[in-house]
């Protein structure tokens, strides 16, 4: 009988899990120089290694609840609470009382979430990352009062209101109104694919502003705070997902929804304001992707030294080689990038286009990575319990979300070219 050997340097990521004091992890632990190359990570400590330990631990709790969850087409909304419980929920914003977080720490976090499922990284993407940022940025120091707590410790659910049936890539032209009717506005119109749209408690809804009383506003793209409860507004899950099936997203009816002038986020009053949420939310979607390809090549890694083909492990073939290392040599170069995008916004000196060509180039990497990994693992490649397939299914989401690949290129383009080519 053959004996399955695996070198001593390939940590599969289950003993990783199964192993980790959060208090006492280090960055080898997290992430192991075989899918650390450059070693980019090993030399994170402090706060940021806290919250990327803490991000961690969590997996060997969680993925059992999203495996039977991505195969059910179910949302196990308590994790949301679990995320909040360990203030994964902050997104590198400043929220009083909670977990501050570097750009490198928050991407980490996502990155790592990401790596355990792409429908927990999403939970953080919705919650934390547009719904409480837009708050946060946007927000009056009432509306803060009000939503930022419950937010960020997911004792609520909040929603992110701005993709529309007919309008997705070309956002900035929604048709849903908000309509001002003495001391309240008044919002009609349809959205679609909302994360936490059905079944939470606000939405951050995006509309046309009617208000001739206000010259500069009135046209323009504002934000209003819509709870979920109000007459009118209905919520219907969409079904029939093949990616990201462990969280729902929703088709919202708004028909003459009645919500208090105090409700309009003040800070939005162009959609040059709604950028400024995405744009912070898009570096995110590019560490959501190198998580993906992170649990991809690992899972590729330990079938290759564990798998034993014609009498030995088929690590040994040429041609499997080549493939790791190709599929390393993409992963590096998202790490780098991340690296690289974290350390500009740390500065303040990221620019948009910077952030939509990694949110390109990495989900792009990711795609690739993970179509390697599902062939090198064979017949085991399809099987949810391997994990590749989904993840390979869950980055097809990524890729469009947030941007689609085809909208963020032509932003490149036209910061390189100083034509704009979008219509």
């Amino acid at each position: 009988m053959t004996t399955r050997e695996t070198p001593a340097s390939v940590v599969t990521e289950r003993a990783v899990v199964s192993a980790l004091d959060p208090s006492a992890a280090t960055a080898a632990e997290l992430l192991p120089v075989h899918a650390d190359h450059y070693s980019l990570f090993q030399d994170v400590t402090g706060s940021e290694l806290e919250a990327w330990a803490a991000a961690r631990a969590i997996a060997a709790d969680v993925q059992p609840i999203i495996d039977d969850a991505w195969d059910r087409a179910e949302y196990p909304t308590h994790l949301i609470g679990r995320l909040g419980e360990l203030d994964l929920l902050v997104d590198g914003l400043d929220v009083p009382g909670h977990r501050v977080l570097s750009p490198l720490g928050a991407g980490l976090v996502n990155m790592e979430l990401s790596r355990i499922d792409g429908s927990v990284g999403t939970m953080v993407g919705v919650q934390g990352g547009l719904a409480l940022r837009s708050i946060m940025l946007l927000g009056s120091e009432q509306q803060k009062q009000r939503w930022a707590e419950p937010l960020v410790t997911g004792a609520e659910l909040g929603a992110f209101a701005l993709t529309e049936p007919d309008h997705g890539s070309d956002s900035v032209s929604l048709e849903t109104t908000a309509r001002r009717d003495g001391d309240q506005w008044v919002l009609s119109g349809q959205k679609r694919w909302i994360g936490n749209g059905a079944g939470g408690q606000v939405s951050v809804v995006w509309a046309r502003v009617e208000d001739p009383s206000d010259e500069a506003l009135d046209g323009q793209v504002g934000g209003f705070l819509v709870r979920q409860d109000l007459p009118g507004y209905r919520a219907e899950v969409i079904r029939g997902k093949v990616s990201l099936r462990a969280i729902h997203q929703a088709h919202i009816t708004l028909d003459e929804v009645r919500v208090d002038l105090t409700d309009r986020l003040p800070g939005a009053r162009s959609f040059k304001d709604t950028s400024r949420v995405l744009f912070a939310t898009r570096a995110g979607v590019a560490w959501g992707a190198l998580g993906h390809g992170i649990a991809c090549y690992e899972a590729a890694l330990e079938h290759a030294t564990t798998r034993i083909q014609f009498g030995r492990p088929l690590a040994k073939a040429q041609h499997v080689q080549v493939r790791l290392a190709d599929m390393l040599g993409t992963l590096t170069a998202m790490q780098l990038t991340c690296v690289r995008l974290a350390e500009l916004e740390a500065s303040g000196r990221i620019r948009p286009e910077q952030a939509s060509l990694a949110k390109v180039q990495n989900t792009r990497g990711a795609r690739a990575i993970a179509a390697n990994a599902r062939d090198l693992l064979g017949g085991s490649g399809i099987l949810l319990e391997n994990q590749v397939i989904r993840h390979l299914a869950d980055v097809e989401a990524l890729h469009t979300y947030e941007g689609t690949d085809t909208m963020q290129s032509l932003i490149v383009g036209r910061s390189v070219t100083g034509t704009s080519a979008f219509v």
